[in-house]
């Protein structure tokens, strides 16, 4: 394992890195600056979030290049990771953490696929009008957040997404337990 791509530095995504310790970990620049740079705002939170433990071992954290011009579905600010072989985008999407990114691929058939992180937990943030919020995932979501008009902003940008570009981008949240079976039933029925 050469290469890890994170869209933030929370310990229920780094719990894993010491495994692999001569991977490269690309992290948005913004998630790298908060948890490198004491005078960067929510350096203390970020370093809390991202435990010791996880980072005993000197993980090699690397922020990728970004391009405050350059946008992907009019999100500014992608990051691109240097060293991998295929298109892979960074894309901030503010409010859970400081520097908190999708990561944007492109499948086989050229669509995108956008794994959102923390961004939502619930499809119900996304598909329901006015967005539903989980009783057991949301104040999960609250405790963990940096900045909640900037991530309430983010999920509403999100859900514009995919009304708007859904039949260009597949977006996802992991944390969603019901994600996984939603999604391979649309793609079942392609």
């Amino acid at each position: 394992m050469r290469h890890i791509v994170l869209t933030h530095l929370h310990r229920d995504h780094t719990g894993g890195l010491a495994d692999f310790p001569h991977a490269r970990v690309h992290v948005h620049p913004e998630e790298y600056r908060a948890v490198t740079d004491p005078a960067a705002a929510h350096h203390r939170h970020s370093l809390d979030g991202f435990m010791p433990a996880h980072r005993a071992h000197g993980p090699l954290l690397t922020p990728a290049s970004a391009d405050r011009r350059e946008t992907w579905f009019g999100f500014p600010g992608v990051a691109r990771p240097q060293g991998l072989s295929f298109e892979l985008l960074l894309v901030p999407l503010p409010g859970h953490s400081a520097g908190h990114a999708g990561v944007a691929v492109r499948d086989d058939d050229g669509r995108w696929l956008l794994h959102a992180g923390d961004a939502y937990m619930y499809h119900g943030e996304l598909e329901n009008t006015p967005p539903l919020d989980h009783p057991v995932l949301d104040p999960v979501q609250r405790g963990a957040q940096t900045d909640a008009s900037a991530r309430t902003a983010t999920r509403d940008r999100l859900r514009d997404l995919v009304r708007d570009h859904g039949d260009e981008v597949t977006v996802f949240s992991a944390h969603d337990p019901w994600e996984y079976a939603r999604l391979a039933a649309v793609n079942g029925r392609r």
